[in-house]
């Protein structure tokens, strides 16, 4: 890959999720953010931003179509350590409860700065770009099949 780190190298020990479905956008939040949190890699503000952010109008914009989403907030509410963590559900959720963003895929991107936040932002959006990874994505029914397509990534 173009120098820097592989996309798979950002996610630690056990950021890479499949539930069956989730409560709500709130829930995915969680647990998206959940081991982040517990490794000591963001704080709870980040959360808590990330979920304001989805709140306010036109917070759907961190719907990257195809089911995909990326939650993100400013460094500065709370990231540690850049990193990143998926939720992959089996039933979609409805991003800010919106009928038009169903979500199957939720990334969470925290980076520490935004020289990071770039080339992490730019890895995963070339990753995320690709009709054959976004397909296989579509398709991960549990944490194997995602870590497998992460780890393949192109």
């Amino acid at each position: 890959m173009r120098g820097g780190k592989l996309l798979n190298e950002y996610f630690p020990e056990g950021t890479i999720m499949y539930r069956d479905g989730v409560a709500g956008w709130e829930e995915a939040v969680d647990v998206v953010t959940g081991p982040l949190v517990d490794l000591g890699r963001i704080k709870p503000s980040y959360v808590d931003a990330i979920k304001a952010s989805i709140r306010k109008p036109g917070g759907t914009y961190i719907d990257l179509g195809q089911g995909i989403a990326m939650a993100h907030a400013r460094p500065e509410a709370g990231v540690v350590t850049t990193s990143l963590s998926v939720l992959k559900v089996g039933s979609p959720f409805l991003l800010a409860d919106s009928q038009d963003h169903p979500i199957s895929t939720l990334f969470c991107l925290a980076a520490q700065d935004s020289n990071s936040h770039l080339s992490l932002m730019q890895s995963l959006a070339t990753f995320l770009s690709d009709a054959k990874n976004q397909e296989r994505l579509g398709k991960a029914a549990n944490v194997e099949e995602l870590r497998t397509i992460l780890k393949e990534e192109r």
